[in-house]
């Protein structure tokens, strides 16, 4: 395939970029040979330790396996890559070419908070559920500004997530907030439905500090499961309590 010249500024974000793009989209196969680092220096009019570095990348999240002195092939990202490959794009503003990216991740956003609620009600201490009461005030003082209370819930779910005692949920959360969500700005307005419905969080803190477990679970799904049903751009309402 064609690859286009590249600014100088930042060469290698760009190959790895161009080249990432191809294989996730299909344009190159499992276990098809790339062209060998003189030629893919040559077409994106790079040197060579570019195209190594990018190369280098590709091969660390899951896309490429690089042999010395032989071809490097494509690997089946959906096989071999991780959470990384789309959180490794948020300092460059980059999204993956997937289309249903953003819906993917917010289906992970709410499959965790749910469970994370639930376990959170059965075993959260006290300061935990002193700090769940704290932030959900916080978020509420904030209403309408959508931006501001999402940063607030942010702080209310590191809150809930941390008191369901799951580590591994706590480090798929911080991947999950990092950069909006990794794979492209989610706008406020998209989350409308979620952040504006402060009675909803109310009950969500409630039923996890009274240790309500099937409750928390069933608020939180509610709350989490709302932007994925909700129009892309939602109108603004007043937030009631």
């Amino acid at each position: 395939m064609a690859f286009d010249p590249v600014p100088r500024s930042s060469v290698s974000d760009h190959v790895f970029g161009q080249i990432r793009d191809a294989v996730v989209s299909g344009d190159y196969r499992p276990d098809e040979a790339l062209p060998g680092e003189r030629e893919l220096a040559a077409a994106f009019g790079v040197n060579r330790h570019a195209v190594r570095e990018a190369l280098r990348r590709l091969q660390q999240l899951g896309l490429v396996r690089v042999s010395q002195g032989g071809a490097t092939r494509v690997l089946d990202w959906r096989v071999h890559a991780g959470l990384d490959l789309a959180l490794s794009l948020t300092r460059f503003h980059d999204t993956l070419p997937v289309d249903t990216l953003v819906r993917d991740m917010l289906e992970m956003r709410a499959c965790i908070g749910v469970d994370a609620a639930r376990l959170c009600a059965e075993r959260g201490d006290p300061a935990v559920r002193a700090a769940i009461l704290r932030a959900v005030e916080e978020y509420a003082g904030l209403a309408p500004d959508l931006t501001g209370m999402g940063e607030a819930t942010i702080v209310l779910w590191r809150h809930i997530v941390a008191g369901s005692g799951n580590t591994a949920y706590l480090l798929a959360f911080n991947s999950l907030v990092a950069g909006a969500l990794a794979v492209g700005k989610v706008p406020p307005e998209r989350r409308a439905a979620e952040l504006l419905d402060v009675a909803g969080h109310h009950r969500l803190a409630d039923a996890v500090v009274a240790g309500r477990a099937p409750d928390a679970a069933h608020e939180a799904r509610a709350l989490l499961t709302a932007p994925l049903t909700a129009p892309a751009a939602a109108p603004r309402r007043e937030a009631r309590a």
